[in-house]
Order: C-alpha cells, then sequence, then structure tokens
C-alpha cells in the first residue's frame, strides 16, 4: 500500500528534524541528563515538527538504549511505542475528544503506574481546542502529577490555552522553516525516492510552503506523477498561474487596461486556475515590489524569492509606495469576500477593474497619478454650473411683509428640494462613498435597512435604529457618525447634523401619549 511521502519521511530522531536546533537540542539535553519536566508545551505553525518531536521524545524517554538523547528505534518499548502495542503512550486528539468527560478519563487512568514503560506520557494533539470544562479537569493533574507521568501538549494557537495551563508546562516554540532549509529537505527526499526535482521547481516548492515542511513534502507528493518534475509542472499540478502570466496580469491593471486584465483572467481560470490563487501571486508581486521600493538594498531576504532583482527594481520604479499598498489592500479585501463564500469569479474581476481605475480609484495601478477621488452623483443631485452674471445694481430692500414672504417660499424651496435629495437614491450614494471609508462591520449595519432606517431633512440626517442593540452601537460609534457627516455635507452641499434615535422607543412614547388620550371621553383613539 502506497504511504504519503510526508509520513514516510516523519522524523524517527531528533538529529532528522531540520529547522529547529534548538528545540531538539534542549530536549537531548534533558534526555541526556534525566531532568524531565512533567508537561511540556509545543506551539507554532501547522507542519513545523511539533507532533513528530513529541513522539520522539515519547520514545526518548521509554528507550532502553538511548543515544545521545535520541532513541534508538530498535528496542522493544521503541518499537511498540511507533506501532502503537504499548498503551502507556497515548495520543490524543483534543479536536474530537474536547469534552470534560474525555479528560476524566484520561485523569482517572493516568493514576496507575505504567505496565510496560517506565513513564507514562499523554500527547495531546491541538490542546486549544480542549473546554473550559476539560482545561479544569485536566489542571489538577498537572499541577500534582504522579512521577511516571509526562503531558506533552501541542497547539497552533497558543492564546487560546489558559495561563493557568501555560504556568505549569516547559514551553517550546517551534519556528517557521526558511524556505532554503525545505528545499534542501525537499531534494534529498526526491533523490531518495529517486525523482528527478529541478532546483528551480525546489524553490518554488519551498516558497509555497509558506514555513511548512509538511505542505511542502505534500506539494512534492502532488507532483511527483512528472518525470522531470520542473518549474513548469508544479505551476500546473498544483493550479498556479506562473510568474510570466502574473506579471502580464500586473501590466495590464498598470496601464489601466481592464478588458485584458478580464481577458487574463478568464482565460487562466478556463485552464483550470483558482482565481483566490491568481490574486494572491498578484498581490506577492506587489508586496516584493513593495519591499524592493522601501528597502532597495536589504530588502532581499524579505522577498518571496520568485522575481529577479533587476524585474523588480524596474516596476518599483514605476509605482509609489501608497498606491502599491492601497492595491494591496484591494485585493486582500477582495480574498477575504472570497474567503466568506459566494461568486469567487465575480468578486475576483471587480476586483481586477478597481485596480484598473474603473469605479474606484484607490488600487488604480496606472502609472500616472491618478486623479483626485471624486463623488458620482446622479443628475438629479448634481448642482448646475453657475454662470457668470453681469454685475447689477443693488435693488431697494423689500417690504417687511414682501421680504417674510419671500424668505417663506425660499425656504419652501430648499425644502422640496431636499426632499427631493432625501430619497433612497441619495442615501444609497452616501452609503457608495462611506462603503470605502468604514470598517465592514460598521457598513453592514447602517446599510441594513432591519437594521437602521435613514431620514434625510434640510439640514438633519436621522438614523433610526431598529433595536436598543444597534442604537447603542451606534451613540458608541463617533467616527462613524463623523464620516456619515462628512460625507453628507460633501454630497448635498450644506452643513448636516448628524442624529442617533431609537425607533421603539419613539413608538412606545406615541403609544404613550394615545394612551393618555384615551382617558377623555370625547377623544376617539385607533390603533
Amino acid at each position: 500500500m502506497y504511504q504519503a511521502l510526508y509520513r514516510k519521511w516523519r522524523p524517527k530522531s531528533f538529529d532528522e528534524v531540520v529547522g529547529q536546533d534548538s528545540v531538539v537540542e534542549t530536549l537531548k539535553r534533558q534526555v541526556v541528563l534525566d531532568k524531565l519536566s512533567h508537561a511540556y508545551l509545543f506551539t507554532g505553525t501547522r507542519g513545523t515538527g511539533k507532533t513528530t518531536c513529541a513522539k520522539i521524545l515519547a520514545r526518548a524517554v521509554n528507550c532502553e538504549n538511548p543515544i545521545n538523547g535520541n532513541p534508538c528505534n530498535k528496542c522493544r518499548s521503541c518499537v511498540g511505542i511507533e506501532n502503537g502495542g504499548i498503551f502507556d503512550v497515548i495520543e490524543m486528539d483534543a479536536a474530537s475528544n474536547n469534552g470534560i468527560s474525555d479528560v476524566r478519563a484520561l485523569r482517572d487512568e493516568a493514576i496507575y503506574s505504567p505496565a510496560a514503560v517506565r513513564k507514562r506520557v499523554y500527547i495531546i494533539d491541538e490542546v486549544h481546542m480542549l473546554s473550559k470544562d476539560a482545561f479544569n479537569a485536566l489542571l489538577k493533574i498537572m499541577e500534582e502529577p504522579p512521577e511516571h507521568l509526562i503531558f506533552i501538549l501541542a497547539t497552533t494557537e497558543l492564546h487560546k490555552v489558559p495561563p493557568t495551563v501555560l504556568s505549569r508546562c516547559q514551553r517550546f516554540s517551534f519556528r517557521r522553516l526558511p524556505p532554503s532549509v525545505i528545499a534542501e529537505r525537499l531534494s534529498f527526499i526526491a533523490s531518495e525516492e529517486r525523482l528527478k526535482l529541478t532546483a528551480e521547481a525546489a524553490e518554488l516548492l519551498s516558497r509555497l510552503a509558506d514555513g511548512s515542511m509538511r505542505d511542502g513534502i505534500s506539494l512534492l507528493d502532488q507532483c511527483s506523477s512528472a518525470e522531470v518534475i520542473g518549474v513548469e509542472h508544479v505551476l500546473e499540478a498544483i493550479g498556479l498561474a506562473g510568474r510570466t502570466e502574473t506579471e502580464k496580469l500586473l501590466k495590464a491593471t498598470q496601464s489601466g487596461d481592464a478588458a485584458s486584465a478580464l481577458s487574463i483572467l478568464d482565460r487562466l481560470y478556463n485552464e483550470g486556475k483558482d482565481v483566490a490563487s491568481v490574486l494572491e501571486e498578484l498581490c506577492t508581486l506587489l508586496r516584493d515590489i513593495l519591499i524592493t521600493q522601501i528597502a532597495p538594498s536589504g530588502g532581499w531576504s524579505l522577498q518571496s524569492g520568485g522575481y529577479d532583482g533587476a524585474a523588480l527594481k524596474k516596476l518599483a520604479s514605476e509605482h509609489s509606495a501608497p498606491k502599491l499598498m492601497k492595491a494591496i489592500e484591494v485585493i486582500r479585501t477582495a480574498l477575504s469576500d472570497i474567503n466568506r463564500g459566494g461568486g469567487r469569479k465575480i468578486i475576483a474581476e471587480l476586483c481586477l477593474m478597481r485596480l484598473c481605475g474603473i469605479g474606484d480609484s484607490a488600487g488604480n495601478m496606472t502609472v500616472d497619478e491618478p486623479a483626485p477621488k471624486r463623488t458620482v452623483i446622479s443628475e438629479k443631485q448634481a448642482p448646475a454650473p453657475k454662470a457668470e452674471e453681469p454685475r447689477r445694481q443693488p435693488e431697494p430692500k423689500p417690504e417687511p411683509e414682501a421680504k417674510a414672504a419671500g424668505e417663506i417660499r425660499q425656504t419652501q424651496d430648499i425644502k422640496s428640494a431636499i426632499r427631493e435629495k432625501s430619497g433612497e437614491r441619495s442615501w444609497q450614494s452616501i452609503l457608495d462613498i462611506i462603503k470605502d471609508k468604514v470598517d465592514t462591520p460598521d457598513f453592514i449595519q447602517l446599510s441594513d435597512p432591519m437594521r437602521v432606517d435613514a431620514e434625510i431633512e434640510p439640514g438633519i440626517i436621522t438614523l433610526k435604529a431598529k433595536s436598543p442593540f444597534d442604537f447603542n452601537t451606534l451613540q458608541g460609534n463617533k467616527k462613524l457618525l463623523e464620516t456619515v457627516k462628512s460625507v453628507a455635507e460633501s454630497l448635498l452641499g450644506n452643513p448636516v447634523r448628524v442624529l442617533v434615535t431609537d425607533s421603539q422607543k419613539s413608538a412606545a412614547k406615541s403609544e404613550d401619549k394615545l394612551d393618555a388620550l384615551s382617558r377623555f371621553d370625547n377623544i376617539i383613539t385607533f390603533k
């Protein structure tokens, strides 16, 4: 039966673990000196060796013939632990065994001495998934453990582990593996498996692994069907666009050619490429250009390594840092929307349109500086241009009664005009501008008519909250109210006050007044 490469090449001793030298040296020294802790906590990102080192440590502390802190992997204890025949070493997945009953069963069993080895070892993977009650149940035995007991906890989310547990463990942090270390290991595995892996393909796989050795080996396994594993085969097998296509896409957005950008995306989509991966690659290229521009001499080590320095310097000379940062923000927003679900291709197409300067100039990638952002106002709302009029002689002041009548008519005309503007279309125009200026939760709250209604009157915008929660949220969000005020003033051309009211309280007050009137016999109320 075929065995996956990441399982086949999992290290069997501390000496085979790469990229975590400080961790393995400390653990080996503790085994040699027999100064073992009762609880260890291994933390770090996925695929960096946490569970592997936990299994090696479990064999090393029980090995009958340890070699410089490493398990011999030949004695009865090592072989039994490796094949699961010794039940004194138990590996538990906290993601599926996270209840208090699971931990109580573990605690009741842990007090007994081991039957076949020196130490009873519990490896709890993804320990942050334990419930609060389960952590409390585990805490007591970790506080006063028997001498024969060792806990090895592993987690990718350290912040979810209670401080009371952290303080009782020796913590070891597993760092992301650098691409050079992963590439060297992949080349070694390929040679042992008789796979022809080019150096360029090994570098590409190591960058795609994002610091995870397991991910890198899995990607190598995915590409192992080819006679020669080169860059092109890796891109095709994994579904990536590649450096050439990404540069073409950047050039199209840079020149504002939305038609070409959409055509490139459509072709890559039809070839089976994932639109999220295409945007990720474009974002990585923009990041490399930004780092080249900000740190031209010492930033090479921070780059992804997928593009040569000369090309990046040329591209860096054609873009400004603020423009690059805005473009990256546009792509990251689109990727976030894609991850939440919905039309993946449509979101990617809208993202490219924004990068080309269509609809929103925030991410405009054209070489020339983008024009100042302008608010698009409908013909109905746009003020008519004022024509220059000849200077007139001052007219005699109207009589007080005529003046008052004129002011009334003028006020009525203004109210009528603002009422005409204050419909749904005007509020929607305000929302269209606010969307890019506020956080997504705030915009969702404002734009949901089931939560907030907007009423626009002369000089006043009233936000009517439909629930006490929305009322309190709006009242406390001064930044959001200031944004609504500034956008409304720029759109309506007049000073505006923003008020927040609670629709439920207003309705209750109105109901109270009707109830009061109903006490009089000559008043009839209709509810």
